[in-house]
């Protein structure tokens, strides 16, 4: 018991694209209560976005320097490579108390959570628990996701592909390693969607697992750090797809990074998000712009033709005025065309 009071507990927080994971990490920041925490981020592309939008947080809780970002390649699948000196570096600075881990939204938690039994971590971290989020609306119109028109245009062109869609089938792993699994979007739901969604959720857990749901990521930090599962003694009894594979790829999903002069329109821009997966296969667009006029950073996120933005931050002296958003979408994504519609 001495030994499990002395290592540091990591929460790991995990779900879809679009899911709410950043949102959800950052009204936990802001409702610490004074625990010391630290933040890995697991950007799924070029740029460290969320990485960046937790930094610009501003929070005591957690300071920049607590904030590390992990941005070459799905967390789950280079956990040697980066996972572990990651959580050196973190360690080595006084005063952590709680870790949080967030996935990129590609990312099969239990790989992450057999890393515990590592010796060179065993003794000094656990995990606390970890935690789902999942996208309620989509789940209420039977997806996972805002947008898979794009997905089932592909499956329906392929005639040799007989696997699952993909992308179930990481929500499906992701869901089968829940300790908590969080619906957000609650205020996207009436009661029959909310029971869809949890009927959906149920579907993919056999076992018994506390479901919430909030708007806007908003769940309790003393709720949602504070779990004490220790998942990596229970691992071996989350049965996923994937337990008789040594690994996965993700040759499925594509990503890149479009940088942005400044914005004389916000709405324009928004507009040529949204119009975005009319033509390409793209289903999630992140990342902020500077507007001509504006002091604040605009943070813009976006799944599907859903687009949603507002003013954060403001932008540092010593930063350059210049925007990035990451376009994540299925292999083969015509780069050239989605920039040009996007600057256009």
């Amino acid at each position: 018991m001495n030994d499990s009071l002395a290592r540091v507990p990591c929460t790991i927080v995990t779900g879809f694209l679009g899911a709410g994971k950043t949102t959800l990490i950052r009204h936990v920041l802001a409702n610490a209560r004074g625990r010391r925490l630290a933040i890995i981020v697991n950007e799924f592309g070029d740029v460290g976005i969320d990485g960046e939008i937790l930094k610009g947080c501003g929070n005591e809780a957690c300071p920049e320097e607590n904030v590390v970002e992990l941005a070459n390649g799905c967390l789950c699948c280079t956990v040697a490579d980066a996972f572990v000196p990651a959580l050196d570096a973190i360690l080595a600075r006084p005063g952590v108390e709680h870790i949080v881990i967030e996935t990129s939204g590609l990312a099969l938690p239990k790989p992450l959570v057999q890393a515990f039994h590592w010796p060179a971590i065993k003794s000094r971290v656990t995990v606390d628990g970890v935690v789902v989020v999942v996208d309620g609306a989509a789940l209420a119109d039977g997806r996972v996701a805002q947008d898979l028109n794009a997905l089932s245009r592909q499956r329906a062109a392929d005639t040799a592909l007989t696997h699952d869609d993909p992308i179930e089938e990481v929500f499906e792993d992701q869901i089968a390693c829940a300790d908590l699994v969080v619906i957000n979007k609650r205020d996207l739901l009436d009661e029959a969607g909310l029971v869809q969604a949890r009927a959906a959720i149920a579907g993919a857990l056999p076992r018994s697992v506390k479901t919430i749901a909030v708007a806007d990521g908003k769940v309790d930090a003393a709720l949602l750090l504070g779990l004490g599962v220790g998942t990596e003694d229970d691992i071996a009894n989350r049965r996923t797809r994937h337990d008789a594979e040594a690994e996965h790829d993700h040759d499925d999903f594509d990503s890149f990074v479009v940088p942005l002069c400044e914005v004389a329109d916000p709405a324009s821009l928004a507009a040529r998000i949204a119009a975005l997966p009319e033509k390409f296969d793209v289903l999630r667009v992140k990342g902020f712009a500077a507007v001509a006029g504006k002091p604040l950073r605009l943070l813009v996120q976006a799944v599907g033709s859903r687009v949603a933005h507002q003013y954060e931050r403001p932008w540092s002296v010593a930063e350059p005025r210049e925007g990035r958003l990451v376009v994540i979408g299925l292999k083969g994504l015509d780069r050239a065309a989605v920039t040009r519609a996007l600057l256009s």
